[in-house]
């Protein structure tokens, strides 16, 4: 065992101070996580600064009519929350969706945002990756990549992101709060974690020493329906090859909202911008819903053994936005 100091600050500004001014610290959450990471020996922190004694464990309605959730509110409570489930469906759909109940009940918001990912490369110390030690190579992209990206990937790494959570917000336009040393500041969920470009060991966008300390939902789009799917290799407990997290609002059999968003396909829950373009005020149809997907999925570049990803990924967009055209209105003009 690596010895490692320990530190349970009183406030969030001794919080970032600490992290700020130990290089290779790390925030303590749940440690669903990193404390597995620390095992493989893939984390090495030298300073675990827990915050789960902040007052950061609140979900709680903003003025403007949304939702602010605290970091270290529970994956359990969060989905269980009155005001989530009803207005927030596609939200507690993807959190049960993710682990066990087990893990729910520990795992928190901002962990959750900041998990890594789970390529068989990254975990291993034996084998060379560029994510967790620059410039050494991506040996997936010739070998085990069945699970990996088909979206948005590069030379360096075609690693995918697993969080459920991250492709609910993201289809909610949810933005993440952080707190450094310089004060605090907002980031759209949907910039908040990074391709992989040259850099595929930065996931994020947080800066040295900065802490989340929430994630704040606009109001949900009136009369809409919401829906995640995930497609995963067994009933239970696995990440996701493929999810759809989807906001739609049909009115006079017409699209007259919607947004998507992608999990298990790339290097971050991938907004569907090319989709929700196709879908904007287009017949509420699944020929209208394939074009959609069509363009969306142009840009993939699958691998020898993850080319499936694309296919299930077309056919899951059209089932559940089918499924939700049926809850928001009909489907004829």
């Amino acid at each position: 065992m690596k010895p490692f100091g320990y530190l349970r600050p009183a406030s969030v500004t001794e919080a970032v101070t600490a992290v700020a001014a130990h290089p290779g610290a790390r925030f303590l959450g749940g440690g669903t996580n990193l404390v597995d990471l620390m095992k493989l020996g893939v984390e090495t922190p030298a300073l675990l600064v827990d915050v789960t004694r902040l007052p950061l464990d609140r979900t709680e309605p903003t003025p403007e009519g949304g939702l602010r959730v605290g970091a270290t509110v529970r994956n359990s409570d969060l989905a269980a929350h009155p005001l989530v489930t009803e207005r927030y469906p596609v939200l507690t759909q993807a959190l049960l969706a993710g682990a066990s109940g087990q893990l729910r009940n520990i795992a928190t918001t901002g962990g959750n945002l900041l998990q890594r990912t789970r390529c068989p490369y990254f975990q291993d110390v034996s084998k060379p990756c560029n994510k967790r030690l620059p410039g050494t190579g991506c040996p997936a992209r010739e070998g085990a990549h069945r699970d990996l990206a088909v979206l948005g990937h590069s030379e360096n790494c075609v690693a995918t992101h697993p969080s459920d959570l991250s492709a609910a917000l993201a289809a909610l336009d949810a933005t993440v709060v952080l707190h450094g040393p310089d004060g605090e500041r907002t980031v759209p969920v949907t910039g908040f974690h990074r391709l992989p470009g040259d850099n595929p060991d930065q996931d994020t966008v947080i800066r040295p020493g900065e802490l989340i300390t929430g994630v704040v939902l606009p109001p949900a789009p009136g009369g809409s329906a919401q829906l995640y799917r995930k497609v995963r290799d067994r009933a239970s407990y696995a990440f996701a090859l493929v999810s759809v997290a989807a906001v739609l609002t049909v009115r006079d059999g017409r699209v007259r909202h919607a947004a998507l968003a992608f999990g298990g396909l790339a290097h971050r829950p991938w907004r569907a911008t090319a989709a929700e373009a196709v879908l904007r005020d287009a017949p509420a149809t699944a020929e209208t819903f394939a074009r959609a997907a069509d363009a969306e999925l142009a840009a993939a570049r699958p691998l020898r053994d993850n080319a499936f990803k694309v296919g299930l990924a077309r056919r899951l967009t059209v089932d559940v936005l089918t499924e939700l055209t049926g809850r928001t209105g009909p489907r004829s003009a």
